[in-house]
């Protein structure tokens, strides 16, 4: 793809951070003043522009149809493998992309700092950043997901759910802990865990 020139390319990036965050394409207007621009005649001119060199196209005759071409390749670059026990080939050219942008601007979803250790066995420490998936239909949980529950007298706690009948338990991944058994009553299911970010820095 052409290369961007500094005008074009901060449009590009406002319009990737408008379109994932909003779900929906914005206005000319929106575009001048997030440009600082008085005048439509740029913001069409850099839309042209970005049109043509195939990084966004548009329904033609139709407002708010911008649209990010996936051929942009937004994401993460996937090398290949990497062995944590026996060795393998070095990676090399780039085969696939992940992009975790869905985690985090999905409509709903949030984020929640962990504190104790009680998920270790989950692979979930201390200072982990748990991105949770609202749940608008508990009864569609399933057993062994983990969730960010709310439990009368307890708190808000983060555990594996688990539903038998009219009891609920919140089981922890860390055999040093005990399972939280309370009435389906007392227990808000507050989120189901989509992804996990740490940080090593």
């Amino acid at each position: 793809m052409e290369p961007l020139t500094q005008a074009q390319k901060e449009l590009y990036n406002w319009l990737v951070d408008y379109i994932q965050t909003a779900q929906h394409a914005p206005s000319i207007r929106q575009m001048m003043r997030a440009m600082n621009l008085r005048s439509p005649a740029p913001i069409q001119s850099r839309l042209e522009h970005l049109r043509n060199k195939g990084y966004i196209d548009w329904t033609e005759g139709k407002a708010r149809t911008i649209r990010i071409l996936s051929s942009t390749a937004s994401g993460v670059p996937v090398l290949g493998a990497i062995a944590a026990g026996g060795m393998v080939e070095p990676f090399t050219d780039g085969m696939d992309r992940i992009d975790l942008s869905g985690l985090f601007t999905q409509p709903g979803n949030f984020a929640l700092r962990v504190t104790g250790d009680s998920m270790i066995e989950a692979l979930i420490r201390e200072g982990d950043l748990v991105i949770m998936q609202p749940v608008p239909e508990p009864d569609q949980l399933k057993n062994g997901q983990i969730v960010a529950a709310r439990v009368e007298g307890y708190g808000t706690t983060l555990k594996h759910f688990y539903r038998q009948e009219d009891r609920i338990t919140l089981q922890p991944a860390n055999s040093n802990y005990p399972p939280i058994e309370v009435e389906t009553e007392k227990v808000e299911v507050q989120g189901v865990l989509v992804g996990v970010w740490r940080s090593f820095e």
